[in-house]
C-alpha cells in the first residue's frame, strides 16, 4: 500500500491546504513516534457548533452587512469552519444585556426579546449555512417566583410545586421555536446544576433532575408532541459527568436520554468520558460549552488560551465526544457584553471603537480542527510518545485520514507518523497546531 501525507495546517479565509506533500517510506524509527491504527475504530463525529447568545447577537446587530456576511460565512459555510449546529440559552444567562425571562401568565413564552436580537442572527446563520441549523436549548434558571430563593441568580432550587409548570414552560419554549420554523433537536434540562452564580443559576441534585425528567418533563414532551427532542443530562463540568449519568440512568430513564453534555472549566478528566462509554455505550457525549474567562486567564495571552482549548478539544475527541459546541460565536472588544462583568474570549471580536471585526488565533485553531474533522468522520486509534504532544486521527467520509497534532512545547519537535509499516517525519513548530491529510492508495 502506498501513502502520502499532505500538510493542511494553514486553514484560513483565503488559504487552501498546503500542497507540501511527503511520501511514506518503510522505516524502523522508535523515538518520537505517533502510531495510527485505522482498524481501531471509535465514535462517529457529528460536527462542531457554537452558541448564539443575546450578547453575541447584540454585537452582531452593530456590524455592517459586509462584516455580518464575513462572520457567518466563516462560521457556517462548508468551506470554512462548517459549524453544524447552535446552542441557544432559554431566557437570560450572564451573556445577556440584562436579566430577564419570557414567562407569561398563560405559561407561554413571550419572544419579543428573542425577535429583537437572537432570532435575526439565527436566520442569517441559516442563510449562510444554506440549511436549517439543528438547535440545542439550555435553561440557566426557572422564573424567579418558581424558586426557593425568589430570584434567578445565586442558585436556589426549583420548588417541587412548580415542577409541572416549569416542564410545561420549557416544552412550550421549544414548541414556539419550532412553530417559527427552527429545528430544535436537543435540550439540556439545566445549565450547570451544581453552580451557585452571581448570574442566572439553579441547583439540582441528580435525584431531583431524574424526578423532573421522568415524572414531569417527559409527560410535557408527550403532551406537546416533542418526544423526538433529544435530552442531554448534566451540562456542567466534566469531573462529575460520569456520576450524574450513573445516578440518573436506569430502566425508567435511560430510554428518555440521548446522552450527556459537559463543560471544560474544571480540567481534563478525560477518563470520566471513558467511564461513561464503558457503562452506557449507547449514549452520546457532547462538549456543550468552552471559553476563556478573563477573570482567570490573561486576556492578552492568545497563545496560552489556544493551547489550553486545543488540548481540551483533542482530548475530548479521543475520549468519545460526538459533538463539540463552543460558547459565544462573537463578542465585543472587551469580551462582552456580560451583565455581571464575566468577560470572555471568543473566536471573533468586534471592536466598536473603530468598527473592525477581528478573528483571533482561537478562531484559526478552531477552523483548522473543524475543517480537518468533517461530520461523519470516525475516530481511529493513535498512540503518542509523550505528553508534550497531543494527537487525534480520523477516517473521513472522503476516505482520507485527518491527523491533528498539537505541540505543547516551546520548541520544535520532529514527529514521525507511522501507519502499517510505513512512516514519514514531520517538523512541528513550537506551540503549533497542525492538521495533515493522509491518502492511502
Amino acid at each position: 500500500m502506498n501513502m502520502k501525507i499532505t500538510s493542511c495546517a494553514v486553514f484560513g479565509a483565503q488559504d487552501e491546504a498546503s500542497q507540501q506533500t511527503l511520501e511514506f517510506t518503510v522505516g524502523e524509527t522508535e523515538k518520537n513516534v505517533v502510531n495510527l491504527y485505522p482498524e481501531i475504530r471509535g465514535q462517529r463525529f457529528d460536527g462542531f457548533g457554537g452558541a448564539i447568545t443575546e450578547a453575541a447577537a447584540y454585537v452582531y446587530s452593530q456590524m455592517s452587512e459586509t462584516q455580518k456576511k464575513e462572520l457567518l460565512t466563516a462560521c457556517f459555510s462548508a468551506e470554512r469552519m462548517n459549524y453544524q449546529f447552535v446552542r441557544i440559552p432559554i431566557d437570560s444567562c450572564d451573556f445577556s444585556l440584562e436579566q430577564y425571562d419570557s414567562y407569561t401568565e398563560s405559561g407561554a413564552p413571550d419572544f419579543t426579546r428573542m425577535e429583537r436580537w437572537i432570532l435575526p442572527m439565527l436566520r442569517d446563520a441559516e442563510k449562510a449555512a444554506g440549511r436549517r441549523l439543528p438547535i440545542m436549548l439550555s435553561p440557566w434558571s426557572p422564573p424567579a417566583f418558581m424558586k426557593t430563593n425568589g430570584k434567578r441568580e445565586q442558585g436556589g432550587r426549583l420548588k417541587p410545586e412548580y415542577y409541572a409548570a416549569y416542564a410545561d414552560y420549557l416544552c412550550r419554549w421549544a414548541l414556539q421555536m419550532r412553530e417559527l420554523g427552527f429545528a430544535v433537536e436537543c435540550m439540556s434540562l439545566q445549565n450547570e446544576p451544581k453552580a451557585v452564580q452571581t448570574w442566572d443559576s439553579c441547583i439540582f441534585t441528580a435525584g431531583e433532575e431524574k424526578r423532573f425528567l421522568r415524572d414531569y418533563f417527559r409527560p410535557a414532551q408527550e403532551k406537546y408532541g416533542l418526544t423526538d427532542i433529544q435530552i442531554y443530562l448534566w451540562d456542567h463540568n466534566k469531573e462529575r459527568v460520569f456520576e450524574w449519568m450513573r445516578d440518573i440512568l436506569d430502566e425508567s430513564t435511560a430510554p428518555l436520554v440521548a446522552g450527556a453534555c459537559f463543560h471544560w472549566y474544571s480540567g481534563d478528566h478525560f477518563e470520566a468520558l471513558d467511564f461513561c462509554h464503558r457503562l452506557f455505550p449507547d449514549k452520546k457525549l457532547m462538549l456543550s460549552e468552552s471559553c476563556i474567562e478573563f477573570r482567570f486567564y490573561d486576556k492578552a495571552d492568545e497563545v496560552g488560551a489556544a493551547q489550553m482549548l486545543c488540548h481540551e478539544i483533542l482530548g475530548d475527541l479521543n475520549h468519545g465526544i460526538s459533538a463539540f459546541c463552543d460558547w459565544n460565536l462573537l463578542l465585543d472588544e472587551t469580551g462582552g457584553p456580560n451583565y455581571v462583568g464575566n468577560l470572555c474570549m471568543a473566536p471573533f471580536h468586534y471592536d466598536r471603537r473603530n468598527g473592525t471585526l477581528r478573528a483571533g488565533l482561537l478562531q484559526r485553531r478552531y477552523e483548522t480542527i473543524s475543517r480537518a474533522v468533517m461530520p461523519g468522520s470516525v475516530l481511529i486509534g493513535t498512540t503518542r510518545f509523550a505528553d508534550s504532544l497531543d494527537a487525534s486521527a480520523w477516517q473521513r467520509p472522503d476516505g482520507k485520514i485527518a491527523l491533528l497534532l498539537l505541540n505543547r512545547k516551546d520548541q520544535l519537535q520532529d514527529v514521525t507518523v507511522r501507519i502499517h509499516d510505513r512512516e514519514a517525519t514531520l517538523p512541528l513548530p513550537a506551540f503549533a497546531l497542525e492538521a495533515f491529510l493522509i491518502e492511502l492508495f
